[in-house]
């Protein structure tokens, strides 16, 4: 049986000012598009590229309701979510 990874993830500016959230199979090649502006789109326009929280999903229905989640809330229990994480 073949286990598959799903990815939520979350990225900033430069500036920590602006998150983007977002649902992927392949957490490093989705990153390198936002490093390198690959789409053009919201992150691009606002330059986040940093990655700064991420969460493993092995089915892409977990995934997508998570990431649905994470967008309904507030920016301030996003901002907490990652701080716990991720605290530097």
């Amino acid at each position: 049986m073949k286990v598959h990874a799903y990815y939520i993830y979350i990225i900033t500016n430069k500036a920590n000012t602006v998150l983007y959230i977002g649902v992927t199979n392949s957490l490093e090649s989705r990153i390198y598009d936002h490093k390198h502006k690959t789409f053009n789109g919201f992150s691009a326009k606002y330059e986040c590229n940093k990655l700064v929280y991420y969460e493993e999903f092995q089915w892409i229905q977990d995934a997508i309701a998570r990431e649905k989640q994470l967008k309904a809330g507030s920016r301030q229990k996003k901002v907490d979510l990652i701080v716990r994480d991720n605290p530097s």
